[in-house]
């Protein structure tokens, strides 16, 4: 199920069409769910594809699920490093630029087609959510500019138990981030709620309206030349979109090379953001046994390190 609150930029658009842009599902395929009673909008079930939303109205979608094996093939293909895996886990080291799992734009050589081809068995598993049958073990996701560590579930009992403990929040998530300007206090928090932009559904912003989210930050170190940059360490105490990258920006700090929030500047050319996940703890859902791993920082984030000063 998918449950949104609609934003004002999508304010007088058709139900159709925002619920195409909230599901990635085609419109053929929106036209039949609508016809199915599978949309409500304030409570009712919507049974005119033209109608209209309005600012603040809260629509439901119940998206089907579908079975995997019948639109998602796998790809031997695909380039990423598994640093673990046993019957019921697998722990994979994502390079930037490769995307998760199939979207809008993206329909081949994601990691989750990579890993079919590898791992079929997990065709036959849950996704991260009802409808998102293109996702199949998938229980927490990295941006496409973001590298690092993920955990993907191989068994059934393994994604219950993994989802179970992102809800509790008692996987460790630490990323590297290097952010525009001075951050004063060797410490802090951001523990502000995120949403939809108002001026563009695409992006997300601190709404007040939006889902709880809290970063913890550390500074690991401060630099002036050739620009004022800080080294950072943050932890993931919840996991929204764009997290970080949103609440790094929303204190005036946002990731180097994140052109979406603010952060590309000439002088530290990168062409996707300073953001890796390097390090990742939690109990294996099965054995109960701790298992942590990290990962090196790839080599375009250490050549930029290297020419700070």
């Amino acid at each position: 199920m998918v449950e949104e609150v609609i934003p004002p930029a999508l304010a007088g658009e058709r139900i159709d069409r925002v619920v195409a842009m909230l599901t990635g599902l085609p419109r053929a395929e929106v036209a039949s769910l609508v016809e199915a009673g599978g949309v409500r909008l304030r409570g009712q079930v919507v049974s005119v594809r033209s109608r209209r939303v309005a600012t603040g109205d809260v629509v439901v979608i119940d998206v089907p699920q579908r079975p995997v094996a019948s639109a998602l093939e796998a790809s031997a293909g695909v380039d990423f490093a598994v640093v673990y895996a046993d019957d019921d886990v697998i722990v994979v080291d994502k390079p930037a630029g490769l995307v998760v799992h199939p979207g809008a734009g993206h329909t081949t050589g994601t990691m989750v087609q990579g890993l079919l081809s590898r791992y079929p068995e997990i065709g036959a598993l849950p996704a991260a959510g009802a409808g998102e049958w293109d996702r199949p073990g998938i229980v927490h996701r990295l941006d496409a500019g973001t590298s690092g560590l993920l955990v993907v579930a191989r068994s059934v009992a393994a994604y219950e138990g993994l989802v179970a403990q992102l809800a509790a929040r008692s996987v460790d998530r630490w990323y590297r981030a290097l952010v525009l300007g001075t951050v004063e206090a060797n410490a802090g928090e951001v523990d502000a709620p995120i949403g939809r932009s108002d001026g563009d559904p695409t992006r997300m912003a601190v709404a007040t309206g939006g889902r709880s989210a809290r970063t913890r930050y550390e500074v690991r170190a401060r630099f002036s030349s050739p620009a004022a940059t800080t080294e950072l360490t943050c932890k993931l105490e919840t996991g929204r979109t764009h997290q970080i990258r949103v609440h790094l920006a929303a204190i005036g700090h946002p990731v180097v090379g994140d052109s979406r929030y603010g952060g590309e500047r000439p002088a530290l050319a990168l062409g996707r953001p300073f953001l890796h996940a390097e390090r990742l703890a939690f109990v294996h859902p099965v054995s109960g046994a701790s298992l942590a791993f990290e990962s090196a920082l790839p080599a375009d984030l250490s050549s930029v390190l290297a020419g700070l000063s």
